[in-house]
């Protein structure tokens, strides 16, 4: 069965990287190019243990619509979080404080916060300049304090459905693991 996944896992890598989709290290982080193919997990996969070895990851997209989120490392997927947990109001961009809407663009995660009320948690850099003059032209807050994050301190199990202000919530398990791999200063993609 390890053959078996070790051999789906280098397919689907092989499938995530082709001509035209390498980086290098020093190349910038907007400079990237990712193929758009996602890495599935062969059933009964476990989604919460970190490959052996893993690299830090350089980059991240989160795909709303597909309520997935890949870590990349060298424009190689090397982890995927399915089942996302989003903000009462899933679709679209966030535009304004209090909209329980998911920002979608281009971000850092740029703090972390390791005595956050939800495990733990990694902010992302919302609002940016254009999301602040959006924002301002109705008189209205863009938002802020945005973060990836597990579930609520002492809920004891996951919570059901979408539940967050516009975070993006993953398991307890799952952000322990999300926070060793990605360092501040990593760029994240959201995709609607």
């Amino acid at each position: 069965m390890k053959r078996l996944f070790a051999l789906i896992a280098l397919l689907l890598t092989a499938s995530c990287v082709g001509p035209g989709n390498e980086t290098s290290a020093d190349a910038a982080p907007d400079a990237r190019v990712h193929s758009g193919a996602y890495p599935i997990p062969p059933a009964g996969a476990s989604r919460s243990v970190p490959r052996r070895g893993a690299r830090l990851a350089d980059y991240l997209i989160v795909d709303k619509s597909k309520r997935m989120l890949v870590a990349y490392n060298n424009g190689r997927p090397i982890r995927a979080y399915y089942g996302l947990q989003f903000g009462d109001a899933p679709t679209g961009h966030k535009r304004f404080e209090g909209d329980e809407r998911t920002p979608e663009g281009l971000y850092t995660i740029d703090t972390r916060n390791p005595q956050s009320s939800y495990h733990l948690s990694l902010r992302i850099n919302y609002p940016n300049v254009n999301d602040r003059r959006f924002a301002a032209q109705y008189g209205r807050s863009a938002g802020g304090d945005i973060f990836i994050h597990g579930q609520p301190n002492g809920a004891g199990r996951r919570m059901r459905g979408d539940w967050t202000d516009g975070c993006i919530a993953l398991s307890n398990a799952e952000i322990e693991e999300l926070w060793r791999l990605v360092p501040d200063g990593t760029p994240i993609e959201i995709r609607p």
